[in-house]
Parts: C-alpha cells; structure tokens; sequence
C-alpha cells in the first residue's frame, strides 16, 4: 500500500517537472502574485496625477520662481534661480504608452478615447520638458528594446511634432464624440467627457502657439495659419466657454491644497508675497490683492485701513534674504501681525483641505491667450473683448463680483476665528478696465497689458507659464538681485536629467554641442526664445 502511494507520488512529480521543462524561461520567471495586466483606467490616473503633481503646484519652489511669493527663511528654501536637473517626465510618457496598449488589449478599436487622450498627453509632457531645456530625444524615444539610445529631435522638430499630436487629438475626438463614443473612463478631471477634453486640446494648442511666438514666420511651425484657423472655426475647434470648464485640479481632504491648516505654523510667517504680484495689484487697485494677501502689518501700524491698496506689499525676489527675513520679522507689537511685507490671505489659504482649485489649463489664459495673438495679428477678432474677458474670468474665480465686496484679514496674523477682521470694497468691472494702466490698447502697449493680466490669473496654477510668458517677453517686471543666486540672474533654462547624461551620453552630448557650444549652462536660451 506505501509502495503504491509512493509510486503515484513520483508519478506526479514527474509530471509536474516535465509540465516545467516544456515552459520557456521568460514563462518561468514570471511572478505569480505579480499583475501583467492593469486596466488602461489606471493608468490614466496616474498620468492625470502626474499633471498636477510635477509641473509646478500651488506654493511650490515653481511658484517662488514665478515670483508670486517668497521664502524669507533659508532653512527651508532660497529664492534663488540656481537649477540644475530638469523634471523628467519621460516614465510618465512609457505610461501614456502603456495605457494606449492596455486600451487595445481589452478590445478598444484603434481610435479610442486612450489614443486621443494619449496625443494630448504626448504632446503636454514633451512640452514641459522642451521649453525648460531645448532638443530632446522624441521621434526615436519610447520604444524600448528596440532603441536604447534615441536620436535627439531639435526643438524646432520637437514642436513641428507637438502641434501634429494636438491637431490628430483634436480630429479623433470629434470622430469619436460624433460616434457616441463619449467616454474615458478612469478621468477624474472631466469624468470621462470628451467634449471637455477636446476644447482642452485646443486651448493647450493655442499655448503651444502663443509661446512659439518669436518663430511666427516659420512655414514649417505655420503658428499664424493655425492659430487662425483655432479662433475663426469653433465647430472643428470648440474652446472653453466658462471658467468651470477649464482643465483643474480639485483637492480634498485627501488630496489636500498645499497651503492647509496642517503647515500654518510650519510656513505662514516663512513666506511672504512678492512684489512683481503684489504691486501689479496695487498699482491698478485691484482687489483681487485683498483676497489673495493681507495687509502688511507695518503698514496697519502706521495707520492705513485694511482698505487702502497701499497697505498691500511684497518684497523683491532679488532681496538679500537675510534683509528680507529681518524686514518680515519685525515685531509691530501684540496688535498687529509682525513685519513689512503682506502675507498670504490667513481665511483662504488656511481655513480648510480643499483650497481653491488649481488650473492646469485655464478659461482665462485661453482668453489673453486669443487677445495676444489677435493682437500680434494672427487672427480676425476683437482682441479687448477676450481681453476683458480673461480679466471677468479671474474675478470671478476669486469671488470678486459688481458692488459691495466683503473682505477678510488677520488682525495679528493668527488664523484664529477671533482675529478675523472684515471690511468692504466696491467693485465695478467698467471702472476697472476703463484705468489707464488696464484699459485695452493696439500694439505693444496692449501686449504689455495682457501679458500683465495673465500674469495675475496664472497667481498660484498652470505650472510655470507665469515664468515661461515672462521669459518670451520681459512683461510684467521680474525683480533680479543677490537674492536670486546664479551671479545676480534669472536663469532661462534647466540642464538635461541626470539619466540622459549617464545612459544616453553620446546623443546628449551632440545635443548640448549642436544648441549651446558644448555647455548644459543654466543661462543660454533655447531655440524657441531666439
């Protein structure tokens, strides 16, 4: 009886290993416990993550080098313009790659929501990369074993790539909304609506154009013809309508605003505002400096009202840091919070998770985007009229409506309920607009101001486009002093990641001699700046 058990017991052992032999190796080392499969709805919110996360967040070192606000304690962070590395979004890209397959995998027809999404997606994360350090590898890139080493593209070729991307996005979209295929499931921007994401495609393009803005001329980029087409033809490019279609972020309790009651003591007296902000506000008496800041606490010392535009101040970037956590630290005694400078609004920045949303893409941008390039005379169109709709768009995401305003401040600079004070501000959008210094105007005097408005609607979202718009065209003034590092300067452009120095050394090199002599210096322009 033990001899028969035994007997079957070899048997099946026999079985098991001649099962085994007749599997290949890369069968054999597959783990068991490990997914070889993951829904293409995963994947994308992973990308879709990666949006908001690594380009630049709300209170960010991204938003210092905007100039928007400012480190005073150098502990925790400089303002100084002493990059190095790039971000590399080039794992997020063998994403967008992974989710296209996955898609395919589960039966999906060639043209599918993934496909579409993941040309607007391509198309996002190279240009992120492109505008902060020049070539890079993209026609030969994402293919895997197949090459290890891709070719780099130049800039020129990496946009001419980009704006095709957007444009076959834009095209399968439509073929799939007129299909009723209406559905990207796993987005959690738009809940899966292609509408919505079309008209983001073709907002995105026309920031890809309007930052291309000194190679207008170029035949093979074509930017007029096809900013043109964009403006003139809203059936085949639908464009954002209202603020509540923009592409944004939405936190919450889990996903919480960066600046939050969590980091109060951790950041609220470490950071003030910057004065390229602050004074853009000031100097037009917009209110908009009444939700976003508070009134420094010198200037209350002194004896101006909460209600008084010059009671609003932000410090230089260029500042010595030690001058400006002296000047920020000032004590203006138990009545009053502590230094010159203003501090970020106590009420809306640390009274809850959720924060205010955070645009990736925004109305407004898309509306100063239009009146620039009406401006420029690329397109047939009533420039003031996006222009003063971009301005509409922003009040209306901080609150600001016609009449009576309510505002609120920190007596003291605690964020506790009993030191809220509030005051009133009268708000009428004809008188704002009909300024001197915001009224529309032709030429390069209008430019200025657009470029000024869009600076103060990108005021903590969309990344660095504020740094970007200010690179291409010097408007509005930027500050520069010891304060920023890099010799006095603002640099314009990253050095390339470390991984394509070290994996991709021969194709990395060629690129840096071909574009800036042989050096990945921090202070030569790109090509799309030239």
């Amino acid at each position: 009886m033990l001899k028969n058990k035994l007997n079957i017991v070899l048997l099946s052992l026999l079985m098991v290993f001649s099962m085994s032999c007749e599997k290949t190796f890369e069968e054999l080392e597959v783990n068991p416990n490990s997914p070889v499969s993951v829904p293409a709805s995963l994947v994308l919110q992973g990308i879709e993550a990666d949006m908001y996360n690594n380009t630049g967040r709300p209170f960010s070192a991204e938003m210092r080098w905007n100039q928007f606000y400012l480190s005073n304690y150098n502990y925790y962070a400089t303002n100084e313009y002493t990059w190095t590395a790039a971000p590399d979004h080039f794992m997020t890209l063998k994403n967008v790659v992974k989710m296209e397959e996955e898609a395919i995998k589960l039966g999906a027809d060639a043209v599918n929501p993934y496909t579409a999404a993941g040309k607007f997606f391509r198309a996002f994360f190279y240009d992120q990369m492109s505008k902060r350090v020049g070539d890079l590898p993209m026609s030969e890139s994402l293919k895997g074993v197949e090459n290890l080493n891709p070719k780099y593209d130049t800039q020129k070729q990496v946009y001419v790539q980009i704006l095709k991307l957007l444009e076959d996005s834009n095209a399968e979209f439509s073929t799939l909304i007129a299909k009723g295929n209406q559905t990207l499931t796993g987005d959690f921007y738009y809940g899966g609506d292609l509408k919505k994401w079309q008209k983001a495609v073709n907002a995105f393009q026309l920031r890809v154009l309007v930052s291309l803005s000194k190679k207008e001329a170029d035949a093979d980029l074509g930017v007029k013809a096809k900013f043109a087409a964009i403006v003139s033809n809203p059936t085949k490019y639908p464009l954002f309508a209202s603020n509540s279609e923009s592409l944004q972020f939405v936190s919450n309790l889990y996903n919480k605003y960066p600046s939050n009651p969590d980091n109060f003591g951790f950041d609220a007296t470490r950071q003030n505002m910057s004065k390229a902000y602050v004074e853009r506000l000031t100097e037009r008496k917009d209110p908009r400096v009444m939700v976003t800041c508070e009134p420094a606490g010198g200037a209350l010392k002194a004896g101006k009202l909460a209600s008084d535009f010059s009671a609003y101040a932000g410090a230089e970037a260029g500042e010595d840091l030690s001058d400006m956590s002296s000047k920020a630290g000032i004590n203006n005694g138990s009545d009053f919070a502590p230094g010159v400078y203003s501090f970020q609004n106590r009420k809306r920045y640390y009274s809850n998770y959720v924060g205010e949303n955070t645009f990736i893409l925004g109305y407004s941008e898309m509306c100063f985007n239009i009146a620039e390039g009406v401006n420029r005379g690329w397109a047939t169109a009533d420039a003031e009229k996006w222009y003063n709709q971009g301005i509409s768009a922003s009040m209306e995401f901080y609150g600001i409506k016609e009449g009576s305003n309510t505002m609120t401040y920190s007596k003291t600079g605690s964020r506790d309920a009993a030191d809220a004070r509030t005051f009133n501000i009268d708000f009428k959008m004809a008188d704002y607009v009909s300024q001197a210094n915001v009224k529309y105007e032709a030429g390069t005097a209008g430019l200025e101001k657009i470029l000024t408005q869009k600076y103060l609607a990108f005021f903590m979202n969309s990344g660095m486009e504020a740094y970007f718009n200010w690179r291409r065209t010097g408007f509005p003034k930027f500050y520069q002093g010891v304060g920023n590092g890099n010799s006095n300067r603002i640099a314009v452009r990253w050095q390339y990641p470390l991984s394509e120095r070290t994996t991709n050394a021969t194709n990395y090199k060629a690129a840096i001699a071909s574009q800036f002599g042989g050096k990945d210096d921090i202070n030569d322009m790109v090509w799309m700046l030239k």
